[in-house]
């Protein structure tokens, strides 16, 4: 196996809960459990059982059969996400933090956890999926980082919060947001402002035409810090 290969079929063979990492792979690579049951030539039914825990652990070798197929299917489609994966990931840190999830998380339960309040697009909300997030100083990014590498606050998938600090009504982090769409072809699933009580009615319109849930919370980074690493312990 490549590099790429044994990071993730590592990752699920380690996993206290490998059938969760087996389906947040899955998804990572937008492949639904019929799609991969048919490239594998086992049921549905067998891989809802291994994501779900009701088979035992699996082993190395459904573990590479696994990691191969979600590899090859991403191939027959461009080979995008492969190339996310594998991209020289060097985030700047004094600009953004990046975290990812063991599992992936509902967007309702991410505002939840933060304590967010959904300005726009609430009925999206329920729909997300995030495997991360990045928390983001918006000043910084806005200042300091060329467009060309607004990539790295995106992690390891777009599919992730964004957490912009430092805000002041919200305009430039979603303008960056729009931006950044352009020049990378990504968008986060969820976009949070820290510190706000009221949000720049431009930046609700943008978050509402790119159809991306927009938060609000005024908890502390500490506060969020501690509230997500509790989903995962």
């Amino acid at each position: 196996m490549d590099q790429l290969q044994t990071t993730i079929a590592g990752e699920i063979a380690l996993s206290k809960d490998p059938g969760g990492s087996m389906k947040k792979w899955r998804e990572i690579f937008a492949v639904n459990q019929t799609e991969l049951a048919k490239y594998l030539k086992v049921s549905s039914s067998t891989i809802s059982d291994y994501e779900g825990g009701r088979r035992r652990s699996p082993g190395i070798g459904v573990v590479r059969r696994l990691v191969e197929s979600l590899l090859e299917l991403d191939k027959k489609k461009g080979g995008k996400i492969r190339k996310q994966l594998e991209k020289d990931f060097k985030p700047k840190e004094d600009v953004f933090d990046i975290h990812e999830f063991g599992k992936a998380m509902n967007g309702k339960i991410f505002a939840e956890k933060i304590s967010g309040k959904c300005v726009a697009n609430p009925g999206k909300l329920k729909e997300a999926t995030i495997f991360g997030y990045s928390i983001i100083d918006s000043l910084k990014v806005i200042l300091e980082v060329p467009v060309h590498e607004y990539m790295q606050m995106y992690g390891k998938t777009p599919e992730r919060a964004l957490i912009f600090k430092q805000v002041e009504t919200g305009r430039s982090p979603m303008i960056a947001v729009k931006v950044g769409r352009f020049s990378t072809d990504m968008k986060p699933s969820i976009v949070v402002l820290h510190g706000l009580d009221k949000v720049d009615p431009i930046a609700v319109k943008i978050a509402e035409s790119e159809k991306i849930p927009l938060l609000l919370t005024n908890k502390t980074i500490n506060e969020i810090l501690d509230a997500l690493r509790k989903y995962e312990s």
